[in-house]
């Protein structure tokens, strides 16, 4: 027997535990079946050698200019190449802005849960594996599209973002940027018995020695390095927290920059975004904190700019990691056919609020036909004045809102800074009656030993099944308590 094949069949009877970042799923979830074409997503076959067995799927909008960016799109454990079509976001804004999507699609075959080689060397290095069957991709799709290869982009969810921070590292002269979504540092662990460890805590490494790792998965390299995301849930029990931060030391590092963030800001879904610029002072690390949000990639379904997603088991709502991702590598600047944009509304503040409403003003702008005013990153009015009060509001709610103007054509210009504004009273309670399976893929509940606690209580809710319901009641965000006998404030 070829050993490249002994090599897979181990694989495939090796400790789940260690093989997988979502091993809980092993007692509902199907086996994972290669992904048909949906819609716009296509099948692409003779991409390349293709070491890694890996397959290729591809989306790109209609007309696509040459030189346009490319991107490239991760799933996680239990997925596929149509799952993440379907739920992640990206498809939106390739027709929006104007850029193609690779989706590579591992199976069972290489991995008893299909997740990305991450931990192991043989699948996440150089030329070698899983990694060079995506880099083979890349090179067809820039080939076919004419795309520019100097915007080159990764993002992946969960072993996918592990193997994203791992492309990161071994190919900075492929990737111009990279995001990791509830994922792990380049080169945390090199074999299964250490990839459940980097799951639950890193290595306690210092920032030096995270970057060592990344400077010796391409040896003699010496830049321009890949502009790094981090995307991260506060209540992620499965790839827990300390990732984001081994992977905020790993990458400032490498940019030779301090831990010690620029700017700190707040996002919808009560994201924390801090900033960590280069000695440019342009953005080269970007960490998005979700609170409350456990283990998935963050979605916010709605038609707004700002929105995007569909929900589903790993793709949480709370807000729009791809647009956010897109707009921090500068995706949106080169929209096809798009002219000169109008400049942001200055002076946007909030000059009144009660119980159900607030209203808001801001400076004109010279040339602007009408104003579009969004609340938590969805569009909910156009007015042709200044200001502007939003009606039907709930009590006690932190709201965040910007303005943009709108030429002539319907088209808006720069987003206003955003402002947050919190209605009058007090905030009712939200109740959410699911499966205890279910409470935990939407990050309200998380697992110990085959058990399931509410989040911020940290209550017994029973075994982490489909068949045990529960009702749990939210107050404050983020924490939960069991209501099954029922919801009040």
């Amino acid at each position: 027997m070829r050993p490249s094949i002994l090599r897979r069949l181990l694989r495939r009877v090796a400790s789940t535990a260690a093989l997988a970042l979502v091993t809980a799923t092993l007692s509902t979830a199907a086996a994972v079946q290669p992904a048909s074409a949906a819609g716009g997503l296509q099948q692409v076959t003779g991409f390349g050698s293709n070491p890694g067995n890996l397959q290729m799927y591809e989306y790109a909008p209609a007309g696509l200019p040459a030189n346009a960016p490319l991107v490239v799109a991760l799933h996680g454990c239990t997925q596929t190449a149509n799952d993440y079509y379907a739920s992640s976001g990206w498809p939106k804004y390739a027709d929006l802005w104007g850029f193609a999507v690779v989706f590579p699609q591992t199976s069972a075959a290489n991995n008893a849960l299909s997740c990305f080689g991450w931990f192991d060397p043989a699948e996440d290095s150089r030329g070698r594996g899983e990694a060079a069957s995506i880099v083979q991709m890349v090179e067809y799709a820039r080939q076919q599209y004419g795309s520019d290869g100097r915007r080159v982009y990764v993002t992946g969810l969960s072993a996918g973002g592990g193997m994203t921070a791992d492309l990161l590292a071994a190919y900075p002269d492929v990737f111009a940027g990279g995001s990791v979504a509830s994922g792990l540092p380049a080169q945390c662990a090199t074999s299964q018995a250490g990839a459940s460890g980097c799951q639950t805590g890193p290595q306690k490494l210092t920032p030096a020695q995270w970057g060592d790792k990344v400077r010796g998965a391409h040896p003699g390299y010496a830049g321009p390095w890949p502009r790094v995301a981090i995307w991260q849930g506060t209540a992620d029990y499965t790839v827990y927290p300390a990732n984001a931060t081994a992977l905020r030391d790993q990458w400032t590092d490498v940019w030779g920059i301090g831990q010690t963030p620029s700017a700190t800001d707040t996002l919808p879904g009560g994201t924390t975004r801090s900033v960590y610029d280069d000695a440019s002072g342009d953005p080269a690390v970007v960490t998005y904190s979700v609170s409350g949000m456990g283990h998935g990639l963050a979605v916010s379904p709605g038609s707004g700019t700002e929105q995007c997603g569909a929900t589903a088991a790993y793709f949480l709502n709370a807000i729009c990691s791809a647009y956010h991702t897109g707009v921090f590598w500068g995706l949106d600047q080169d929209v096809p056919g798009g002219g000169e944009q109008l400049p942001a509304p200055s002076g946007l503040r909030v000059t009144g609020v009660t119980a159900d409403s607030v209203s808001l003003a801001w400076e004109a702008v010279a040339g602007a036909d009408s104003y579009a005013v969004h609340r938590d990153g969805a569009r909910v009015a156009t007015t042709a004045s200044a200001s502007y009060t939003d009606p039907g509001l709930t009590a006690g709610t932190a709201y965040r809102y910007t303005v943009a103007a709108v030429d002539g054509s319907g088209t808006p210009g720069t987003a206003s800074p955003q402002v947050t504004a919190t209605t009058t009273g007090a905030a009712p309670a939200r109740c959410f009656t699911a499966t205890n399976y279910a409470q935990v893929a939407a990050g309200r509940a998380h697992t110990t030993g085959g058990l399931v606690h509410a989040n911020g209580s940290d209550q017994d809710m029973g075994l982490y099944n489909v068949f045990v319901t529960h009702t749990l009641r939210e107050s404050p965000p983020g924490h939960f308590v069991i209501a099954d006998t029922g919801c009040t404030g």
